[in-house]
């Protein structure tokens, strides 16, 4: 078995905790259930946000509400570009599985589709 990379990201409305709550966990629900994965083969997990979205961190509520409990995770703040997208939480997500690249589902929703034409 080896380990692949699942991207997410999704865009927010407001700089909020209970907004950036709602983000993580639709996005890591996503992300789980599009890939099939089981929370025991994740390897880590990172977390990115805009430097506009600091209410809190991610990686809170991906162990509080998605039970990432065992998964080594942490935050970071994303190169800030100018005219790049903001208010956006990615994900990066390193599993361990036997599916090949071109088997793995990337999830981006809501404004985050920019990001990604190329997938549905």
């Amino acid at each position: 078995m080896g380990s692949r990379g699942v991207r997410g990201a999704i865009t927010l409305e407001n700089n909020t905790k209970e907004e950036i709550r709602k983000a993580t966990i639709e996005l890591l629900n996503e992300m789980i259930e599009r890939n099939s994965i089981k929370l025991e083969d994740i390897s880590f997990a990172i977390f990115t946000l805009t430097k506009d979205l600091n209410a809190d961190f991610p990686a809170k509520y991906a162990r509080l509400d998605c039970g990432f409990n065992k998964v080594p995770m942490v935050n970071f703040n994303e190169l800030d570009v100018e005219g790049s997208l903001q208010k956006c939480l990615r994900v990066l997500l390193n599993i361990n599985t036997a599916k090949k690249q071109d088997e793995i589902k990337h999830v981006y929703l809501k404004g985050a589709k920019v990001l990604r034409k190329d997938l549905d």
